[in-house]
């Protein structure tokens, strides 16, 4: 039937199921193929990746962008580094989400030793560097309504400090995170924390495990406790934390509802044993 044809009262009751597919979190953007469990697991996605560095930028130490390089646009996602530790330590990560269609900037701090509170305030520069100050060609490749953040240790913490304070956020990552903060009732933005049961660092009974307790039942969110892991797995290449952040910032950044069983269904139930986590706690569905 030719929509002209109508009356308003019926076109906008046509109207009504697109906008509720978009309230109920339907995907925005499929942005490469379908997921699977061998496509989360392997090291690289589908994407061909190009790189530009970041020198002397304002508010924050440089970087990295990890972009695909195909053209389209494609969500941000900013990633800290932990306490001491440089971009180097999570380059493997800011390339793994890369190859699955995201833009990425893995960043050096002002200095080494900045505080949670300050890596905060650094992700959300390097965010608003690449949407207003990258080269063109990055600039291409980012839709800036849809930004992310994640961090290591320390950088994990301003990941969450960053949440809450930005609830236009689309999704958050904190790994292995330490702040002298426990409480984040406020945060908005579905949020992912991986812990580590062997974490001598920041220990899950101080960080990790109060940090996801204190989040929102509201809120979309996972505890990952990765079983025979320290502090410092998510500075090597590791499976669960790649499969799972892949999925997580898909899900919620692209609105990719393919990644939902990764995350809440079977593919996730067949995958998350004991071997690989002590415990797993979400509160689907999402």
């Amino acid at each position: 039937m030719n929509p002209k044809l109508l009356p308003q009262r019926a076109l906008r009751a046509l109207a009504l199921p697109a906008a509720a597919a978009l309230l109920s979190g339907a995907a925005l953007a499929q942005i490469g193929p379908a997921p699977t469990s061998s496509s989360l697991n392997a090291t690289a996605g589908s994407f061909a990746v190009s790189t530009s560095n970041v020198s002397l930028p304002r508010g924050f130490g440089g970087g990295t962008i990890y972009y695909p390089s195909t053209a389209g646009r494609y969500g941000l996602v900013a990633i800290s580094p932990g306490f001491t530790a440089t971009e180097s330590s999570i380059a493997w990560l800011g390339r793994r989400l890369a190859t699955h269609g995201l833009v990425v900037i893995t960043i050096n701090t002002n200095t080494t030793l900045d505080q949670p509170g300050s890596r905060a305030t650094q992700l959300m520069a390097a965010l608003s560097h690449v949407v207003n100050n990258a080269s063109s060609t990055v600039r291409s490749r980012v839709d800036s309504t849809r930004q992310a953040v994640a961090g290591h240790s320390m950088g994990g913490g301003g990941a969450l400090i960053a949440a809450e304070d930005n609830p236009t956020l689309k999704a958050a990552l904190p790994l292995t995170p330490w702040n002298t903060t426990t409480s984040f009732t406020r945060v908005r933005v579905p949020t992912l924390i991986v812990g580590a049961d062997g974490d001598t660092v920041a220990s899950v009974a101080a960080h990790a495990r109060p940090f996801y307790a204190s989040l929102p039942a509201t809120t979309p969110k996972a505890y990952a406790e990765l079983n025979g892991a320290s502090h410092f797995t998510p500075n090597s290449t590791n499976t669960p934390i790649g499969r799972y952040g892949v999925a997580w910032m898909k899900r919620f950044v692209d609105a990719d509802t393919r990644y939902s069983p990764f995350l809440c269904g079977a593919p996730h139930d067949s995958y998350a044993t004991r071997t690989l986590f002590d415990r797993y706690d979400k509160n689907c569905p999402y």
